[in-house]
């Protein structure tokens, strides 16, 4: 007997959908406490979701996890094999906005106010001639991106000095601050150092309490700079939903679970409008860029009155206002911009000011693209018959910008397991043929900052998943993913008898050529 689904209460629908999709889900340990809904009972179509994952699928994009959030409850949230919900993710940038989050609670808390003035922290570290720029400098000039530094001195801070702080206020300020965009993520380190300047603590031990406890937000790290100070602008990981989380707090300007744990006036003031970042652009630029939009405090505006946390490589947390709507986004991506247009071209109009009929069929194929999310995984190779040639045999490499020394090879079944040696270390490593292998290492894996001081001092093993194929009967390619970053990277080696060339392939490069690296067998 046929049953007119649109007869049958919302409610009805849902709770069969929600034993069904327990029923036949696999089983994932819940990990957090975002109520979960379909996405038709929160007036978002289905079809427009599935629209977006093919074109994702399609796209230039590598997407990692995306969480939808409608109404406050998750209406559709994926993962792309090896990556998972129980991972957290480097966030880049959009750690700014937890950081700026930080002196929203401080300023609450009346500890500072954003016109103090920034030297008033650091009498200690203070140049010997203080310019007048210098002495105008507010906290609310960092929080808006308008430091007067130029150019941004973050690379040259991070890699060469251990006080960052003493640093940064050493930089001359060449234009008055407060009246000029200029991105410097050294700005947001110094909040950062404020922060734990009045309060005694780390920006992630004061935020503990106040936002991740609230929130129930596990699990989290945040990298630090030489002397203990959170880096601020960058090194905070979470997972897929905290970061939906933290959209929603801003969406609900502040109230989480029927307490106002951070003032509705500081939400307010904390995203809108500031500073023209892209002061002189032609409309057809504001029309369409997302970085022509505005700037906040360490938020960015958008297009169709949204603002969004944002870090490098395409970490998103879109918060809708007018549509009631959060996003969430982990990927690499060589274009921001392609990546956040799939948002605006594909989900937005799925949103719907009337519930969409429900179609089960469509609902259920929604489902099951979700669950079946994947990387591209090589297909299992066939056994090169150099494998007897190379197992238990190391190749010497010459000198090169890698800092790959070494490399050893050894094949078990099907699964090779390498040691490679960088920088006077063996790291052992494995890789499975037409399946992933999931392990952790404390080798460091591309990374924008990976040249700072103290770059992942104390933090736990990266977590990784490798995978090999014979390209040819003479070419090995290992696949490395990082699965807690965005990044991976490829190693693919060509034999020659006893010679080896090695083409190292991180993601973040985007397929542009790198150096061939020339080897042999130790002897």
């Amino acid at each position: 007997m046929k049953i007119a689904l649109r007869k049958i209460p919302y409610a009805v629908v849902l709770l069969l959908f929600l034993f069904s999709a327990c029923k036949n889900a696999p089983e994932i340990k819940p990990i957090t406490s975002l109520p979960r809904s379909i996405p038709e009972a929160e007036g978002v179509s289905s079809e427009g979701i599935i629209a977006f994952l093919e074109a994702a699928a399609a796209s230039r994009n590598e997407f990692h996890s995306f969480m939808f959030l409608r109404h406050g409850k998750v209406i559709a949230e994926g993962w792309w094999n090896p990556y998972g919900p129980d991972l957290k993710h480097t966030l880049y940038s959009t750690s700014k906005s937890f950081t700026s989050t930080a002196v929203g609670f401080a300023v609450s808390e009346k500890l500072l106010t954003v016109n103090d003035k920034v030297i008033s922290f650091f009498p200690e570290d203070l140049p010997d001639t203080v310019s007048p720029f210098l002495a105008d400098l507010t906290v609310k000039d960092l929080l808006m991106m308008s430091a007067g530094q130029d150019p941004d001195p973050t690379s040259r801070i991070v890699t060469s000095d251990s006080n960052w702080v003493r640093a940064f206020l050493s930089t001359p300020i060449v234009n008055d601050p407060g009246t000029k965009f200029l991105y410097n993520s050294m700005a947001t380190y110094m909040l950062s150092a404020i922060v734990q300047k009045v309060t005694g603590e780390k920006v992630i031990d004061y935020l503990t309490p106040r936002l991740f406890e609230p929130l129930a937000i596990e699990g989290i790290d945040w990298e630090v700079d030489p002397v203990g100070i959170n880096t601020g602008g960058w090194g905070l990981r979470v997972k897929t939903e905290d970061m939906a989380k933290f959209g929603q707090l801003f969406l609900q300007k502040g109230m989480w679970n029927g307490k106002q744990i951070l003032p509705a006036t500081w939400i307010e003031e904390a995203t809108s409008f500031k500073i023209d970042n892209a002061p002189g652009a032609p409309q057809s630029v504001k029309d369409s860029s997302e970085w022509a939009q505005g700037y906040c405090y360490q938020f960015w505006r958008c297009r169709y009155n949204a603002f969004r946390a944002d870090g490098a490589y395409g970490q998103y947390i879109i918060v809708m206002p007018d549509q009631d709507a959060v996003i969430a986004i982990q990927a690499e991506t060589p274009d921001m911009q392609d990546e956040i247009n799939l948002v605006w071209k594909y989900l937005l109009p799925a949103i719907r000011d009337i519930n969409p009929a429900i179609n089960s069929a469509m609902t259920e194929n929604l489902q099951e693209k979700l669950k079946s999310l994947a990387l591209p995984l090589p297909e299992k190779s066939a056994d090169s018959p150099l494998i007897s040639e190379i197992s238990g045999k190391t190749f010497m490499l010459k000198p090169n910008g890698t800092g790959m020394e070494t490399l050893n090879f050894n094949f078990t079944g099907d699964t090779c397991h390498i040691i490679l040696k960088e920088g006077g270390k063996d790291y052992k490593i494995s890789f499975g043929t037409g399946k992933w292998i999931e392990a952790e290492t404390t080798r460091t894996g591309p990374n924008l900052l990976k040249g700072a001081k103290a770059h992942n001092v104390g933090l736990p093993p990266e977590k990784i998943a490798g995978c090999y194929s014979w390209i040819d009967d003479n070419t090995l390619e290992l696949i490395l993913r990082y699965i807690e970053s965005p990044h991976s990277e490829k190693i693919i080696c060509k034999f020659n008898r006893n010679k080896i060339t090695v083409e190292y392939q991180p993601s973040m490069a985007f397929g542009e050529a790198q150096p061939v690296i020339a080897g042999e067998m130790e002897r």
